[in-house]
């Protein structure tokens, strides 16, 4: 085989496990003798415009394995949204250092670059192997039964909206938390695995992927409020009315926006206050709390699922045997079998590029302000072992003395 030269990178948002997916892709390029230099770019698609490298040869695996199990991202990320004029950018600085093998570990924008990249080296016929490594917190690529990264923030949604519900019944009230999620409402559904009681919460969960009414979840929570004394409720950013615009823009005086000109949700904090001030407004009650977990549940530090992990390391090493011995380009997938199983596979990069994968209708109650048991069935198996538990006392009441 001729000589081989490895660049990966990171870019988006952090997860729990990415640098599983990193450090995936490092280790496993190491066992094939043809590949002379392994790098890495700092801050994604930036750092390879700016021939910004690092030299992962040098890292030792013992130190590999202790990133690995570090949350965030290792090489650091970018939002850049490259063009075609940035992908060839790209591409010149890579022949430049002579890249036989591109991977480039994120979500949808990423596989999209990954593909103009792509497709610009048999363009230029340069022999470019390009592989978009999954990772996505928001569980929305196309063609993957789930996405590595998804399950530890779904656990950190699990046993953040356990304790709180834990919370809520100490000293009832009515507790509202913003999810991320701004298109695909897998991680806000995710807090439906926190309960264990039939009265536990989230009692009402609110997912982009259905039109949000404020009327019908003003009734909702009286209704909830009612009947146990407090509610908990979990909320997607993405929240939208039925003409498709956010909540977040609509009961807002002031908007803001982040670098791609999109609506801020979760990041500021807004959707929780204004949820909160209609209920307090509307419904006369006063005891009304909310929160935004924002990035606390991207790389929440020794909040990980262990199958997360495992997988996210897989496909970092099955990425290096496509790319270094089946000699193709694309994306790779992780597709569900039997009760709990994966295979991964690598799947052409239009599938995933630039698209968004929601939530199966399945999954969403019919009333939807909940989900299904078919979504818990889904998620349990990505939890991971060990996952928490609440316990309540049995209160065996004693006799009344004066009444």
């Amino acid at each position: 085989m001729s000589a081989a030269r490895v660049l990966v990178a990171q870019g988006g948002g952090p997860t729990a496990v990415i640098n599983q997916s990193l450090v995936g892709v490092v280790l496993e390029a190491r066992r094939y003798g043809h590949v002379e230099r392994i790098y890495g770019a700092r801050h994604g698609v930036r750092g390879v415009i700016n021939e910004d490298f690092i030299d992962l040869g040098q890292e030792t695996a013992l130190h590999l394995e202790r990133v690995a199990a570090t949350p965030a991202s290792a090489l650091g990320s970018t939002r850049d949204k490259p063009d075609l004029a940035y992908c060839q950018k790209m591409l010149a600085v890579l022949r430049a250092h002579a890249i036989t093998h591109f991977f480039y570990i994120g979500g949808n924008d990423s596989s999209d670059t990954v593909r103009i990249v792509a497709e610009e080296a048999a363009k230029a016929g340069y022999p470019l192997r390009a592989i978009h490594v999954p990772k996505t917190i928001d569980n929305d690529l196309m063609g993957n039964d789930h996405t590595p990264g998804f399950a530890s923030a779904a656990r950190f949604v699990m046993q953040a909206f356990a304790g709180a519900n834990l919370d809520n019944a100490a000293l009832p009230g009515i507790y509202v938390a913003v999810v991320m999620g701004r298109h695909a409402g897998f991680l806000t559904a995710a807090a439906a695995a926190a309960r264990t009681q039939a009265d536990d919460g989230p009692h009402l969960i609110y997912l982009p992927e259905r039109t949000f009414e404020i009327d019908k979840f003003l009734a909702d929570v009286k209704a909830v409020h009612a009947r146990l004394g407090r509610c908990v409720v979990a909320v997607s950013e993405g929240i939208h009315d039925a003409s498709g615009e956010s909540i977040a823009a609509k009961l807002a005086t002031t908007v803001e926006r982040d670098a791609h000109g999109n609506v801020q949700l979760s990041g500021s904090g807004a959707l929780a206050d204004l949820l909160c001030d209609e209920i307090k407004a509307k419904l006369g009650l006063k005891r009304v709390r909310g929160d935004t977990f924002g990035y606390l549940q991207r790389s929440f530090l020794g909040c990980f699922s262990d199958v997360d992990a495992r997988e996210a390391r897989e496909v970092g090493e099955r990425a290096v045997q496509f790319a270094l011995l089946g000699e193709r380009s694309g994306s790779v997938a992780i597709r569900r079998s039997g009760d709990y199983a994966i295979d991964i596979v690598l799947q052409p990069l239009e599938v995933v590029a630039a698209k968004t994968r929601v939530m199966d209708d399945a999954f969403i109650s019919a009333a939807a302000n909940d989900v299904t048991p078919a979504f818990l069935a889904y998620l349990r198996p990505l939890l991971g072992n060990d996952v928490p538990q609440a316990v309540r006392l049995r209160s065996v009441p004693v006799a009344k003395v004066l009444k």
